[in-house]
């Protein structure tokens, strides 16, 4: 380690970590080859034999042509993954509410609250029935 200056190994890690930057670059080049629905199974090949064969020209070139349509693509996934995971949870908070008997402990006793205020239950069914709600 002596004789590697420090310089050399400062370039040595640069060259590195770029080279993997690269490679990052490449794969998801290469998914959004796949995944693109604006273009055709023969282009779609040719994109690939020209990332691989002449791997930093092509993706050089690739992003130049293609990569303003490669973040509309990354912000629709995105949307529609947004949109997946609210609907998932939205008909688990439905599934929960049927388990528990058609809404939350909070929302029954928000009612019983206003039903005992109305007049409808005496302060002793109240009682009881919050104590059965919250043992539940």
């Amino acid at each position: 380690m002596s004789n590697y200056p420090m310089l050399n190994l400062f370039w040595t890690m640069l060259v590195f970590f770029m080279w993997v930057l690269w490679l990052f670059l490449l794969f998801r080049i290469l998914g959004d080859i796949f995944r693109s629905q604006d273009m055709g199974g023969f282009a779609k090949a040719m994109w690939i034999l020209f990332v691989i064969l002449l791997p930093f020209l092509g993706v050089l070139v690739y992003v130049i042509v293609r990569g303003h349509s490669m973040g509309q693509r990354d912000v629709e996934q995105a949307q529609k993954q947004e949109q997946a995971l609210r609907a998932y949870v939205r008909d688990a908070a439905a599934t929960d509410q049927q388990n528990a008997g058609g809404g939350s402990s909070v929302d029954e006793l928000a009612r019983l609250a206003e039903l005992r205020d109305k007049g409808a239950l005496s302060e002793e069914e109240f009682q009881q029935a919050k104590t059965k709600l919250l043992a539940a």
